[in-house]
């Protein structure tokens, strides 16, 4: 043990033991965390960005930039990186107060964070960054007394937390007066430094509803950067691997890797997509979920530039930031489900036909465009084809969009999405028109229709949460006074016929079957777009609580989609982890773990002298264990060895593939989700000679239960499975 080490425990026996007092037991615990922390710091930061002006908001966003940058970029990455265990690990004798963790000691991101918060606050309110400072001197000390850092890890966090916000600072005022002149020459004559902002009665920074005191090219640049940057920040989100896949991901990765004219339940495109980013970036997260930001930005982009010509660049800036604050739309950026590709190609489409519309000529360029958006659409989602309704109901509504219908391009666009059925068409009739028969299934219109309400409540509790409850109700308003004035206001009436037949239906069917919310994804887009044509020309008009209550929305709705992103920051604002059921990216964690375990089960039993599969009792299970079984995702397209369960007829993509029937004699790990111990699934009790019962297994996430399965021991696969 090297001298420094040596006193490094030394300083941490004298303070943890030799200083230990009960007053400080019940002082220091609460030091380092209690529950108002995070509420009262909320307060005082409201507080400053409404009282001190521009400072106070400024101050604002440079406290989340240092903190977020500090954290993620610098402090987490260098404890993984020197992975020195806690003083409890070596010390057992060591007194912890406040919870063990699995987590490395050096540095100490709560002595970090809090530095680096009193170097951004000295910089604006000198005394006050004094008093914070003391307060990151005594959570430091706590840190030690509570047994989770040793002396050198809070003396490590203090300078790192301080160097990262002064070179952070240094930073932004660099960039700030080279390139924020060149961008925003505006808010720069009024602001010349972000460090010693000047004080005027009047902020000329602006913000949401900030009028049209700018050049309208402002908010083209802001849009632009906006995009660009959370464009950056979503593909170094996903190189990162926060997260592992979700079942639907890796189910439609298998896809890519048996590409086809079409699937069990879906069209071709999502398979595609997987392919070419895989293609280029390989079997990782950051592969298949590739073109979800690249869609997102795309998006972005088309509604902007929408929406700059038809209302103005303001409202532009408004639906952009809007999608950003959509939970909705900003996880969805981020997952490469159905549902983006599906949502690009019906906003093209609205764009487009809107075009057609507002013209007195119509162009075959937009026709031809129209229909390869229908294509693209139907090839993604088949719900896609109800946009030909949306478009049929704003005919009927507008009597002089109905020379369209007599246009010979129509012709054009429908005959390019009647070639674009081809082949899910083709792939269905050899397949025995499968997909029909399950998308017949999963609308429920194979039972009875006894009308119910009790999917009514799900479907509304999850609208809410993921379009943000503020959007929702200001939309649904929208909407509601669009129809009264359908017939003066042409481009609000084209709107809501784009959106909400879909949203409304959806909510009608709820009186039948459970809907999922993300169905009425397509909907979304023309929704906000029709809410922010109509408040942004009359914003000035709207009453200061409204206005706050909007705005309030868009900052909810940004801070949900980043909790959204990583909720064990969650975890640490309220000291303790999320309740296993209550944190959605648990569905996106574990399934390493899991594989590593089932994979050693299998190893064992392969010990026998026979060759063992893998079989997972849910399409999800399958797909996942294969993608992160490292030799199972290298063998998937030529030599599996994971299966779901050979059936007698199709209940997934998995029955139309070569699975293991012809495998006779070999053994298999069967995994069974469960929560608590079942028999196995009776389909394999009955294609194996014996079954033995492995017990649970439980996938552990920095200590917390993410996931449970149970596991068997299958031995003697039987002859003449069907």
């Amino acid at each position: 043990m090297s001298f420094i080490d040596s006193m490094d425990r030394s300083l941490f026996v004298f303070v943890n033991q030799t200083l230990s007092h009960p007053v400080l037991d019940r002082v220091m615990p609460w030091l380092s965390w209690n529950p108002l922390f995070f509420p009262i710091l909320a307060l005082v930061v409201g507080w400053m960005m409404v009282k001190q002006g521009r400072r106070g908001r400024l101050f604002a966003v440079m406290l989340g930039l240092v903190l977020v940058v500090s954290d993620a970029a610098v402090i987490n990455p260098l404890r993984k990186t020197v992975q020195r265990p806690r003083p409890y690990v070596s010390m057992p004798e060591a007194k912890t107060l406040g919870g063990r963790t699995s987590s490395f000691s050096f540095p100490s991101s709560h002595t970090a964070n809090w530095f680096a918060a009193a170097v951004v606050t000295a910089c604006y309110w000198r005394r006050l960054g004094l008093l914070v400072g003391l307060g990151a001197m005594a959570v430091g000390f706590s840190r030690i007394y509570n047994g989770m850092h040793y002396p050198g890890d809070v003396m490590g966090g203090a300078i790192l937390g301080s160097g990262v916000a002064g070179l952070g600072l240094c930073l932004g005022q660099w960039v700030w007066r080279t390139w924020g002149a060149r961008m925003f020459p505006e808010w720069h004559r009024a602001v010349p430094s972000i460090l010693d902002p000047p004080e005027k009665p009047k902020d000329a920074l602006g913000g949401v509803g900030d009028g049209g005191r700018f050049r309208t090219d402002l908010y083209t640049r802001l849009a632009y950067l906006f995009i660009g940057v959370l464009l950056l920040v979503r593909w170094g989100y996903l190189a990162m691997g926060r997260n592992e896949l979700s079942e639907d991901e890796a189910y439609q990765w298998l896809w890519s890797k048996h590409l086809a004219l079409s699937y069990y339940s879906k069209p071709p495109m999502i398979a595609y997509a997987q392919w070419v980013g895989t293609s280029l970036f390989g079997d990782t997260e950051l592969g298949v979920r590739f073109l979800a930001p690249a869609l997102g930005a795309g998006l972005s982009v088309l509604v902007f530039r929408f929406m700059r010509s038809m209302v103005s660049p303001r409202a532009g800036w408004w639906v952009v930031l809007a999608t950003a604050a959509m939970p909705l739309l900003g996880v969805g950026s981020v997952l490469l489900t159905i549902d983006p590709l599906s949502v690009f190609f019906w906003v093209g489409a609205m764009i487009a036909g809107w075009s057609l519309v507002n013209r007195p000529e119509t162009s075959m360029r937009s026709w031809v465009l129209m229909g390869l958006c229908w294509a693209g659409g139907f090839l993604s989602k088949y719900t896609a084809l109800f946009q030909l309704v949306c478009w049929g109901l704003f005919c009927v509504l507008h009597p002089p969009a109905r020379r369209t219908l007599k246009d010979r391009g129509l012709l054009v666009a429908l005959g390019i999405l009647v070639l674009s059925t081809v082949p899910v068409l083709v792939w269905n009739a050899g397949h025995g028109w499968i997909t029909v028969i399950h998308l017949h299934a999963r609308a429920g219109l194979n039972e009875t229709w006894k009308p119910t309400v009790r999917f009514l409540g799900d479907f509304v509790g999850g609208e809410l949460a993921l379009m943000n409850p503020v959007f929702l109700v200001v939309m649904l308003v929208a909407g509601w006074a669009a129809w009264k004035e359908r017939r003066k206001d042409t481009f609000g009436l084209y709107l809501f016929c784009m959106g909400f037949p879909i949203f409304l239906g959806y909510w009608l069917y709820t009186l039948r079957a459970r809907v999922q919310p993300n169905w009425i994804a397509p909907a979304v887009l023309p929704m906000v777009c029709l809410a922010v044509a109509r408040l942004e020309p009359r914003w000035e008009t709207v009453s200061r609580g409204v206005r706050r209550v909007i705005v309030g929305g868009f900052v909810f709705g940004l801070v949900a989609v980043v909790l959204l992103h990583e909720t064990r920051l969650v975890s640490k604002i309220i000291g303790r982890p999320l309740p296993e059921g209550l944190d959605p990216l648990n569905r996106v964690r574990g399934w390493k773990e899991l594989s590593r375990v089932v994979e050693e089960e299998r190893v064992r039993l392969a010990a026998e002298g026979k060759p063992v599969l893998v079989i997972g009792g849910h399409y999800g299970t399958t797909s996942l264990l294969t993608f992160y079984t490292p030799e199972a995702r290298r063998r998937v397209g030529s030599d599996p060895y994971i299966f779901f369960p050979v059936g007698d007829h199709p209940v997934n993509q998995f029955y139309f593939w070569e699975g293991y029937k012809k495998r006779v004699g070999v053994n298999a790990i069967f995994v069974q989700k469960v929560d608590s111990p079942e028999p196995a699934a009776e389909i394999i009790l009955k294609q194996f000679e014996t079954v033995t019962d492995l017990g649970m297994r439980a996938a552990v996430v920095r200590g917390q239960v993410v996931r449970r399965v149970q596991l068997f021991a299958c031995r003697g696969l039987r002859e003449g499975l069907e």
